[in-house]
């Protein structure tokens, strides 16, 4: 018994799997590539971290440049915990960013969950100015919101640094869009059941927004923990300085050792990684959720 010949339309598949297959790899080797890419100053960053100050900068080219030698453990970090009161910014870093975090998500959500459910007269006039805000730079703003706080005497504390960052106009929007898609029934049958409206957002609708809840987590403690413009203006000294612009100071400390400043920067690092793979999931539902781009 012969094989019987291929048809135009196998021929036709088995063409359209081979470019498909093709365009795959390509793909991946393209991602791999980029990944490797943005990877490259992370890696240099935590191998330097680990390396000696002359061996930090040598000539030495190639795969030897990722290779800490002489390996000198955690020594760069004592040594930059001695010089620069690191833990003592990381410290201030971790309490600010927790505040506006934490606060931002009870303010944020709620304030978001008001504008999709409630309906009042100006509520079209607020929306568009939560979404007129998102496209000011706090650029803008800092200088006006600088002479407030200063007549405040909130100079050189934490509140300064947390209370103006806790509603945020993206956030809200966010959360806005996302309870938009909520249904309605599953809060009708809760108020059926006897909840009252903090019951009902607590128990039914807040459990189903934690892609949203989760991505405002990732964006909101990027966005404080990387802060550097408004401590430099509300900041003078260490007692509540962060680690953005405890790295500024840092590395114009005579003497500059670039181990000591590339373990600071890596300890600045770690922990935005951290809740980054703890919440990817749920941040990448999030924003496809959502609508955000970018």
């Amino acid at each position: 018994m012969t094989a019987q010949p291929a048809t135009r339309e196998e021929t036709k598949l088995a063409s359209m799997e081979r470019a498909r297959r093709r365009n795959l790899i390509i793909q991946y080797i393209l991602m791999v590539l980029l990944a490797g890419f943005f990877l490259f100053p992370l890696v240099f960053m935590f191998v330097a971290a680990l390396k000696d100050d002359a061996s930090v900068l040598s000539d030495s080219g190639g795969v030897t440049a990722f290779i800490p030698d002489p390996w000198v453990g955690f020594d760069n970090f004592a040594s930059a915990a001695e010089r620069a009161s690191l833990w003592r910014v990381f410290f201030n870093s971790v309490i600010i960013s927790s505040f506006i975090v934490g606060l931002g998500l009870v303010v944020n959500s709620v304030f978001g969950y008001a504008l999709a459910r409630l309906r009042f007269r100006g509520r079209n006039v607020l929306i568009a100015m939560v979404i007129a805000l998102i496209i000011i730079p706090f650029e803008a703003l800092a200088v006006p919101l600088l002479y407030i706080t200063a007549e405040l005497g909130w100079l050189d504390t934490y509140h300064v640094q947390i209370l103006p960052f806790v509603a945020n106009a993206l956030f809200i929007y966010l959360f806005y869009t996302f309870f938009l898609n909520v249904p309605v029934s599953l809060e009708e049958a809760a108020r059926v059941d006897g909840a009252g409206p903090v019951r009902t957002f607590v128990s039914v609708v807040a459990p189903l927004a934690r892609p949203a809840y989760a991505t405002m987590a990732i964006l909101g403690f990027l966005f404080s923990w990387g802060q550097f413009l408004w401590p430099v203006l509300v900041t003078r000294g260490v007692d509540v300085r962060p680690l953005p612009l405890g790295i500024g100071v840092f590395k114009t400390t005579p003497p500059v050792q670039w181990g000591d400043i590339m373990a600071y920067a890596a300890l600045m690092t770690l922990p935005v990684l951290i809740i980054f793979l703890i919440f990817q999931r749920y941040f990448i539902q999030g924003v496809a959720s959502s609508g955000v781009k970018g």
